[in-house]
């Protein structure tokens, strides 16, 4: 075998990998998403949830009815209005969670280079905690102030790591430090709050489907379908980025433009989905590191891996809190709880490899 057909079938060999991994998350997304949709107090089976999908308006919608027939009052309740909200949210959350949070890592060449560490996540909770506790705010409102408190802190993050050019170094202990002072000002606004209060703000803290709608699902959707197709579409550039400015620019990447490019994509991503869902933790910090490993040695861009990954985790989660404890939980406390043992693993994996996903 020649060198160039050894190269080539390497190359096929990685592919064929890619593809089975992404065929295997995609599989156990939806899996999940239609058990999602089946279990609760009461069980649906697959049919049921195929006749309130097929009660929804949309087109061929009546062709599926035919087929499929008409869904019940109570299976169009429980599923369609409460089930199905929940489970969309926690698809496209987990998913942007994902998609972002392994944009920063691979921008910053740093796994520890998280939403959740560098503290954007903790400046949509310090908005939303101000404004409940302090403002007096509920509903979509708050939403909106966890969006703004999450760009305000990329922002500062980002402008404060450009002082004398960018280094990552920088903006990951700059962004350390932020999310220290933002989880202190977190702190003292709930030591001041009223009892009806903490509950609400809790959610800001931890993350939770509880409340999901409509409402909280339209816009996250939104941002996932114009943002990602253009990531993507830019997953080259952002792999040049990984191995360094220099190379990147000699392979005639626009660095500071598409680097700004990623982070403003990945910022709003986060920012989207903390205001439907809260910060719910580790998520973004985790499917990275996972992705890399189910995708080792298969070449291409992590950004797909870690979004089903980031999707997978969230659905997961929130099944596990909703019914496999003796009590009820919000999906956060779930993903903290095997957020932080991970944490420990790649303190110590990273401390070994010197940083690499």
């Amino acid at each position: 075998m020649t060198t160039v057909q050894a190269v080539a079938a390497g190359r096929a060999t990685r592919r064929r990998r890619r593809a089975v991994v992404l065929a295997v998350l995609g599989a156990l997304t939806i899996g999940l998403f239609a058990a999602s949709l089946m279990v609760g107090l009461k069980f649906y089976p697959l049919d049921a949830v195929m006749r309130v999908i097929a009660g929804f308006d949309y087109p061929g919608a009546g062709w599926l009815r035919t087929v499929v027939g008409e869904a019940g009052s109570r299976e169009m309740f429980t599923i369609g209005e409460l089930r199905l909200p929940r489970a969309c949210l926690a698809v496209l959350t987990g998913f942007a969670f994902g998609f972002a949070g392994v944009t920063f890592q691979t921008l910053l060449r740093n796994p520890l280079a998280s939403p959740d560490i560098i503290g954007i996540s903790w400046g949509a909770s310090a908005a939303a905690v101000i404004g409940i506790v302090i403002l007096g705010l509920t509903g979509p409102t708050v939403s909106v102030l966890a969006l703004v408190g999450a760009l305000a802190a990329a922002c500062a993050v980002y402008g404060l790591s450009m002082n004398g050019g960018f280094a990552a170094t920088r903006l990951i202990l700059i962004g350390i430090g932020m999310a220290a002072m933002l989880s202190s000002i977190v702190s003292y606004t709930l030591a001041r709050a009223a009892e009806w209060d903490i509950a609400a703000a809790l959610r800001w803290i931890t993350g939770s489907l509880g409340d999901a709608s409509w409402d909280r699902v339209g816009p996250v959707a939104v941002m996932v379908v114009l943002v990602v197709p253009v990531m993507m579409w830019f997953g080259r550039d952002m792999g040049m980025l990984a191995l360094g400015d220099d190379t990147a620019a000699g392979m005639g990447v626009r660095v500071e433009r598409t680097r700004l490019l990623f982070i403003l994509g990945a910022v709003l991503l986060l920012a989207f989905a903390t205001a439907g869902a809260g910060p719910i933790s580790f998520v973004a910090f985790m499917s990275g590191p996972i992705a890399a490993r189910l995708t080792s040695r298969a070449g291409g861009s992590p950004l797909l891996p870690a979004g089903l990954v980031g999707a997978i985790l969230v659905m997961s989660a929130d099944l596990v809190g909703q019914f496999a404890l003796p009590h009820r939980y919000p999906v956060g406390v779930v993903t903290g709880v095997l957020g932080a043992p991970f944490l420990i693993y790649l303190l110590i994996r990273v401390n070994r490899s010197g940083g690499t996903l």
